[in-house]
């Protein structure tokens, strides 16, 4: 039995979440627009909102990394497997309701639901590389010897 590398594990949900940022700024324009509302709707300010924001994809690199094993596929696509059900579930089913927003953002539009997809996957690329990297190294020596 593996144990988490928390470290890398931090450091993933660190750098997925300033993936995520980068992302969305791209995509609507908006700096922090996550951290803004849990700031407004928390009303404990922008401050809040920076550190509950990046404590939530530093939270979720952890609890991928524990599940990360018992998920079927291939390394690089467990994260994106994760991360797709969580975004249903939590923010399409959860979230978006909750602010107004309707199931998978339907009271604003699809390209709601498309865009926190696309961040979310976007926000997994770090853990490819470093929650269980050895498991990365592993697949790719096997498939050098299925070729050769």
């Amino acid at each position: 039995m593996k144990t988490i590398n928390f470290k890398y594990a931090i450091l993933a949900g660190f750098l997925g979440t300033l993936l995520f940022d980068i992302t969305g700024f791209i995509l609507t324009g908006k700096w922090w627009d996550i951290a803004s509302i849990l700031g407004d709707k928390t009303g404990l300010g922008m401050t809040y909102g920076v550190i509950s924001h990046f404590g939530n994809g530093i939270l979720l690199a952890l609890l991928y990394a524990g599940f990360s094993r018992s998920i079927i596929g291939p390394h690089w696509l467990r994260p994106f497997i994760f991360i797709t059900i969580q975004t249903i579930a939590l923010v399409w089913l959860f979230m978006f309701p909750l602010l107004g927003a309707g199931v998978a953002g339907s009271n604003v539009g699809i390209d709601m639901a498309i865009g926190s997809l696309v961040r979310h996957w976007v926000y997994v690329v770090p853990f490819i590389f470093l929650i269980n990297p050895n498991e990365l190294k592993l697949n790719q020596s096997e498939q050098a010897k299925n070729i050769a």
